[in-house]
């Protein structure tokens, strides 16, 4: 007797997803899928718009990191209007890159203490009462405390450049909107009225310490737990160092082979297709060279730790150098140990803040910068969940023809489907049993890639969770709901 279980939605992530398991009729695992069951249609209806209300417009795809999209629309339109990413003037490029650094600080907070912590604090197997961030609050308030100021920090980093924390406008075609004011800096240099950027660079070493006791309490676990090799994909600079505003694209396979050989972004179309499946209006993203079936990667940051050289800021480069001792291996492909890789980018963004803060050319007025107009423009960012790719043309009247997306997400649609497998051929297959312990650690394992399925909703452990098993014929044999 054939079986399908279902869990719908998928909990505590950005977006909803669906995941089915399929079973044989001995009640093992056949095949599990993540469904993404939202059609958003961005790609279509910004077409006939003029090309400058691109960066506006993207943003409301998401409102956890809109400033991923307002600022890869803004290279791609920078390009529109004939200026390439290194002819932008020295303050409009650091002032995007403060924003862009405070928008992956604050957005690694959020999915770690609200969204991930309770997964590490309670355990895989911890109640449903447990499953959320105000059990996290009540027992550990401090933690709690530290990661809502450290997303308050990120948040206002982006409030005084673009005028909101969420759906604010700062970047304008060949540059930016606004400078930064001599008392915008010391807001965040002196710690007067909220935690300075040096309680933050300390607050960041002391959530990595919490993570290392973690990984020492739990390494077999983690470990193993939807460890599958696969290829990993991100930006570096030109010296291969570790880049998340602009730089090359370059990937590696399971072992540290290089995939694709630092290109330049503007040539992804040359490297990179996207197939399509009939369960899922997700694409899955692959290298050409590769084929289908070899081709996809993984991206975040435990791709971005892998690919890369080195950190550029020191204390984040000692994390990854104790993070590759411990780890023991060249290329990391176990799942759960993206946690500990988000944890040091929240210190390498911390780093570049505190760099950023104190250059004087963050207060410059020379903001824009013009060119001679063309009909094509790619920008191409490191987003706090990955590599994500905005391409536009336009017509001679600037209006919109074609807009193509790579989101994020996107990309580990693939990685994300495999980890599910994982878990329930582990769990499933071995056990055989659906539990309500297992239908969490299909869950866990999909927070761990803190996906945006489609925009900002999420729930904290409190949306309803279904699972039905049907027979052969369809008719219903067994249910568990969780409400």
């Amino acid at each position: 007797m054939q079986r399908k279980i279902t869990i719908d939605p998928v909990t505590r992530v950005e977006g909803h997803g669906r995941v089915t398991i399929h079973l044989d009729e001995t009640g093992k695992v056949e095949d599990a899928f993540l469904h993404i069951v939202e059609f958003r249609g961005f790609e279509r209806f910004i077409q006939g718009h003029p090309y400058w209300e691109a960066p506006v417009l993207v943003q409301r795809l998401c409102g956890i990191c809109p400033v991923s999209h307002h600022l890869a629309a803004a290279k791609a339109i920078d390009q529109l209007v004939g200026i390439d990413p290194e002819d932008l003037s020295p303050a409009a490029t650091k002032l995007r890159r403060l924003m862009h650094y405070g928008q992956i600080f604050q957005s690694h907070a959020l999915h770690f203490f609200y969204l991930a912590s309770p997964d590490i604090l309670f355990g895989l197997d911890a109640p449903t009462e447990k499953r959320n961030f105000f059990a996290v609050a009540m027992e550990n308030p401090e933690m709690a405390r530290k990661g809502i100021l450290m997303r308050k920090f990120g948040q206002e980093i982006i409030k005084a450049i673009a005028g909101k924390k969420i759906h604010g406008v700062a970047a304008v075609p060949g540059g930016m909107y606004k400078t930064f004011e001599p008392e915008e800096r010391d807001y965040f240099l002196s710690g007067k009225e909220i935690p300075s950027i040096q309680t933050m660079i300390e607050w960041s070493q002391e959530i990595l310490l919490y993570i290392k006791g973690y990984h020492d309490k739990h390494r077999l676990l983690l470990d193993d737990f939807a460890a599958y090799p696969s290829g990993h994909l991100g930006m570096v600079d030109e010296a291969g160092n570790m880049e998340m505003y602009h730089g090359k694209l370059r990937a590696i396979d399971s072992v540290g082979n290089i995939t694709l050989p630092d290109i330049n972004t503007q040539d992804y179309q040359q490297y990179f297709a996207e197939g399509v499946e009939r369960w899922s209006y997700m694409k899955f993203p692959y290298l050409k060279a590769l084929g289908r079936e070899n081709g996809w990667n993984r991206v975040g940051p435990l791709a971005r730790v892998n690919v890369c050289n080195a950190i550029p800021t020191p204390l984040a480069e000692k994390e990854r150098l104790d993070y590759i001792a411990y780890s023991g291996r060249k290329v990391n492909n176990s799942t759960m140990y993206t946690h500990w890789a988000r944890l040091i980018e929240i210190l390498h963004c911390a780093e570049v803040i505190q760099e950023l803060l104190n250059d004087d050319e963050i207060l410059s007025n020379d903001l824009l910068r013009e060119g001679k107009p063309r009909l094509e423009g790619i920008g191409i960012i490191e987003a706090p969940r990955g590599t994500l790719t905005h391409h536009y043309q336009v017509d001679e009247k600037g209006m919109i023809t074609r807009c193509n997306l790579i989101v994020s997400t996107t990309h580990n649609n693939e990685p994300m489907n495999r980890a599910v497998r994982w878990v329930a051929d582990k769990v499933i297959s071995e056990q055989g049993a659906v539990t309500d312990a297992m239908l969490n650690q299909v869950e866990v394992v999909v927070r761990a890639y803190d996906p945006c399925l489609s925009c900002a909703t999420q729930a904290l452990g409190q949306m309803a969770l279904q699972v039905q098993v049907f027979n052969s014929q369809g008719d219903l044999i067994d249910e568990r709901i969780k409400s």
